[in-house]
């Protein structure tokens, strides 16, 4: 067998950083972690091919190759899924699917052979085992978890290496919360399910021997600290010891609920094992809204300073911002802009409510007949896929406004500015000076110092930043970049003089 895995196109978004690659010559932030793990339970004698599509192009000659065609991909993706399924079909090939996209609108894709759906660990043996028989159904799909103990290492060979910025892995599936918006229990529990550490050691050991990664690693869990007490008591040591082996190759980031502020002994555990960088789901700084939409682990705290904990003690947040709940009132536009500056979230991520299927959320909206549209998983793309309380004209013009209030030159700088202030970088985690990031600097002066406006303000900044600062020089020069694509993605981005 000859199977071609293919990842489709991702749109430009928010977390694509599609204009901040161009600094350091990569072409996509991460690479495809499902499809390659997926590839690792298919057959050794079976030949694979991975084409990820934000890396390069789709030929005919790689389609011609193939016997089958494995596809796996996220809501975001529709677009380019259903060019793939065309330009398969068109060469009369078979196409196998899965991934959250086809898991949940499986229906929708007629032209697809077979779908493995839900998680591969179980999906996928009973599709091969037919397969095998000469006997494949169409749509293979359980209600059950896997077990992570079963997970293979990832087909990390396969990738184009040297054309991402990040590795990833994964340590978890599943949340212990259960926020009405969010599709994660939905597709993956609430039970926390871990893999062994031994496991996860073993992919460390891969991406440093056989892939020669060094660099940054995601770890891609939805809450990387839903299980506390493995994670600190097991995890933890046992990737300080192996970074400390191997003189500290990687960083890693995470996502994370709130409540990772207040744990102390956590914190310095992550910080000695290599952490430094953690996404959490801030969402709004209005308790009824909060309430409404059940993010118990957000309420009844002072959000700002538990994110300053986690910032000096040398954690870098980065943040999700949601808008358009129904308990919301035009007050809220203000009051997300005024926490995102003041709590010096760089990376604020600040998007319309959406009712993703299956979630309560959707369900509500389901029942007060308010769907309109199917949710396009772009969280920079202004779309609501739902009726909202406030008027729908004055919840645009004021996310909009948000919008223009944290990315415009000016309180971007300002907002970076006050992240520097509150952050204290790890000695473990300081940034080599490797001849790429001397490139990137170079390319960041000449596009953003010197062609466009608003260089002005990026002068200010870096001279700050030397005075009060300097030792934080490298993540002041990267955040420029950050705001130069958050610009462009919005439709911000000073005109080139």
């Amino acid at each position: 067998m000859k199977v071609l895995l293919i990842y489709p196109k991702c749109p430009d978004s928010f977390w694509s950083f599609n204009h901040a690659l161009k600094f350091i010559s990569k072409k996509a932030a991460v690479p495809p972690l499902g499809l390659i793990t997926v590839s690792a339970m298919l057959p050794d004698m079976w030949e694979k091919k991975l084409v990820d599509l934000n890396i390069s192009p789709l030929r005919t000659s790689d389609i011609l190759w193939a016997d089958y065609v494995f596809i796996s991909a996220m809501y975001i993706q529709k677009e380019s899924v259903n060019k793939v399924i065309a330009e398969s079909k068109k060469w009369g090939k078979k196409i196998v699917a899965g991934g959250p996209l086809f898991t949940q609108e499986y229906a929708n894709y007629p032209d697809v052979d077979h779908f493995i759906l839900n998680e591969a660990e179980i999906t996928m043996p009973l599709f091969l085992a037919d397969f095998e028989a000469e006997q494949p159904q169409r749509v293979y799909a359980t209600a059950e978890y896997a077990d992570l103990s079963q997970t293979p290492v990832p087909d990390f060979h396969l990738l184009s290496v040297k054309d991402y910025a990040f590795m990833n892995i994964q340590v978890t599936r599943g949340c212990p919360f259960a926020c009405s918006f969010c599709e994660i229990t939905s597709l993956l529990g609430h039970k926390m399910r871990m893999k062994s550490t031994s496991q996860i050691i073993n992919e460390l050991n891969v991406l440093y021997n056989t892939i020669k990664w060094r660099g940054a690693v995601s770890i891609v869990d939805d809450n990387f600290i839903g299980n506390i007490k493995e994670i600190k008591n097991n995890l933890l040591p046992e990737i300080k010891k192996w970074m400390q082996s191997h003189k500290y190759p990687f960083n890693f980031s995470i996502q994370s609920s709130i409540n990772l502020a207040d744990d102390k002994e956590l914190i310095s555990q992550l910080i000695d094992a290599g952490f430094n960088a953690a996404f959490i789901g801030i969402e709004t700084p209005d308790e009824l809204s909060l309430q409404a939409c059940n993010k118990v682990q957000n309420k009844n705290r002072d959000l700002i300073q538990s994110v300053k904990k986690i910032q000096q003690a040398g954690i870098q947040v980065s943040g999700g911002f949601i808008v358009g709940f129904d308990s919301d009132t035009p007050s809220v536009f203000q009051r997300q802009i005024d926490f995102i500056q003041q709590s010096g979230i760089v990376s604020a991520m600040v998007g319309l409510l959406n009712a993703p299927k299956n979630t309560k959320l959707y369900r509500q909206m389901e029942a007060e007949n308010r769907l309109t549209i199917e949710a396009t998983g772009n969280n920079t793309d202004s779309s609501m896929n739902f009726i909202p309380k406030m008027n729908y004209n004055e919840l645009q013009n004021g996310y909009r406004n948000i919008i223009n209030n944290i990315y415009s030159v000016k309180p971007y700088y300002k907002r970076v500015r006050q992240f520097l202030l509150n952050y204290n970088r790890s000695a473990r985690t300081q940034t080599q000076i490797r001849f790429s990031l001397v490139v990137a600097l170079i390319k960041s002066i000449y596009v953003i110092g010197f062609l466009n406006k608003g260089r002005t303000e990026y002068w200010k900044f870096l001279i700050w930043t030397l005075i009060h600062k300097p030792k934080l020089l490298v993540d002041a020069l990267t955040y420029t970049v950050y705001g130069y694509h958050f610009r462009t993605v919005y439709g911000l981005r000073p005109i080139t003089e």
